[in-house]
């Protein structure tokens, strides 16, 4: 069984120090540290790794930024009723959609502003962010948020009543959907990051699109059972047509890459 310590980690009377702070502080930079670690093989671009760690203040910032945005945008009526809140991001309330919105446009502004290869970019980034998303995904454990149905199994999470949805007030054990998701970003990351390292001649975008397609699966397939999700449209939770988006996304981008992109490539050349 699971149960939350509570989400304040330290408590210095004039200053609380919350957990969801820390653990977003520890999946950034283990995603840096892949970040760098996969950077420095590609020695065909000089002082990549810089670039990229430079890039990353503004990814982190940005992200940030989309993440809040993106579930401000979802839930105007409640914030514009209670716009302080809007900057209480320790209390929760971060989408994954809204920051690889975010990042992709950061990445695609950067990317073309000192003349990176755009796709090996997104490669590299797809890596770092994967694990930063597994270990990421804790900070809802010490929020109590992001749980499924009502379980009993013997792994079962704990929710305190003020973090029930109404309907589910009676029921104590809940799936701890956080848990499952952290590990199947963790599978991904360690076959994403496997391929990458290893392979001497892979096509440029496919670590990138195969990130988009595994993570939007298993986003819809866990959005399945979770029961705290806030934004529904035509009967579907957001967080699933965002996924359906992105992995139609990943598998054009996948074929594109994979099986027309060097056609092309040869194409005009000769043209």
């Amino acid at each position: 069984m699971f149960e939350s310590p509570g989400n304040i980690a330290l408590d210095l009377g004039f200053y609380q120090i919350r957990w969801y702070g820390i653990i977003i502080a520890i999946a950034f930079l283990a995603g840096l540290k892949v970040l760098i670690k996969l950077a420095e093989k590609q020695t065909d671009i000089p002082n990549l790794a810089d670039k990229l760690f430079d890039l990353l203040f503004y990814l982190l910032i940005g992200g940030i930024i989309g993440a809040r945005l993106y579930y401000v945008l979802f839930n105007l009526n409640y914030y514009s009723s209670h716009p302080v809140e809007i900057f209480q991001i320790w209390q929760g309330g971060m989408s994954v959609h809204g920051t690889i919105i975010a990042g992709i446009i950061i990445t695609l502004a950067y990317s073309n502003r000192y003349k990176l290869p755009l796709l090996r970019v997104f490669d590299i980034l797809s890596c770092g962010f994967v694990l930063g998303q597994s270990i990421g995904r804790w900070g809802n454990f010490f929020n109590s948020e992001a749980f499924g149905m009502p379980t009993n199994l013997p792994w079962k999470l704990y929710i305190p009543i003020w973090a029930r949805p109404e309907q589910y007030l009676n029921y104590e054990f809940f799936h701890p959907t956080f848990l499952y998701e952290s590990i199947l970003d963790f599978c991904i990351f360690v076959f994403l990051f496997s391929k990458l390292y290893k392979s001497t001649n892979y096509k440029e975008g496919s670590i990138f699109f195969l990130y988009l397609i595994l993570y939007s699966l298993v986003r819809f397939f866990i959005e399945q059972i979770r029961i705290d999700s806030v934004f529904y449209f035509l009967g579907l939770p957001i967080a699933q047509i965002a996924s359906i988006f992105m992995l139609l996304i990943g598998i054009i981008g996948l074929i594109y890459v994979t099986l027309f992109k060097n056609k092309l490539d040869k194409l005009n050349g000769i043209l």
